[in-house]
């Protein structure tokens, strides 16, 4: 595990980092010709992440990646989860060099799903969320959209707001991720 960030702290002085996840649905399989450049593309994408400025922690394997890991019971969703110091340090990460060409070019490896594929959430410095986490908090922003127990880039919330959610009418379990018709 690489520790490149410091946690943020709220006004209570409790610090916090930031879990993401991602998850995509794959257009074809991981070693077909048309993920080529994607599946090329791993290696030196999670070296550039791992030496990133405000980088904490990845999900991998003991092949350094997370490509043997599945959420939501489908063989075909890959998934990507890894925590930084705050919003800039992940975006700052996003939109540079490799990844940001590879994201470009995400319509080539994954199919369109309609929900949300990335959730964020703040986590209690050196808490590593577990895919049972990035699973509730995915369903969590389909269900209720942005709050502060999961959010997205667009609309952020500050640390601190971890909490548990109030009481809500329970979402209905979605029994698989849908496809969009585009």
């Amino acid at each position: 595990m690489t520790d490149n960030g410091t946690a943020k702290t709220t006004e209570n002085g409790t610090r916090h980092e930031l879990a993401q996840v991602n998850i995509g649905r794959l257009a074809a399989p991981l070693d077909s010709e048309q993920l080529r450049d994607f599946a090329e593309g791993l290696d030196p994408v999670n070296a550039v992440a791992d030496a990133s400025d405000g980088f904490v922690w990845r999900l991998k394997d003991d092949s350094g990646d997370a490509t043997s890991f599945r959420v939501f019971d489908d063989a075909w969703l890959l998934v990507n989860m890894s925590v930084w110091r705050d919003t800039n340090a992940l975006t700052a990460f996003m939109y540079q060099g490799r990844h940001r060409e590879l994201l470009a070019r995400r319509r080539e490896f994954f199919e369109r799903l309609d929900e949300a594929v990335t959730a964020l959430w703040w986590v209690p410095a050196g808490h590593r969320p577990t895919l049972e986490e990035a699973e509730e908090r995915l369903v969590h922003l389909r269900a209720h959209g942005p709050t502060p127990y999961a959010f997205n880039l667009r609309t952020a919330f500050p640390a601190g707001g971890t909490g548990p959610e109030p009481e809500r009418e329970p979402a209905p379990e979605p029994e698989s991720v849908s496809r969009s018709a585009s």
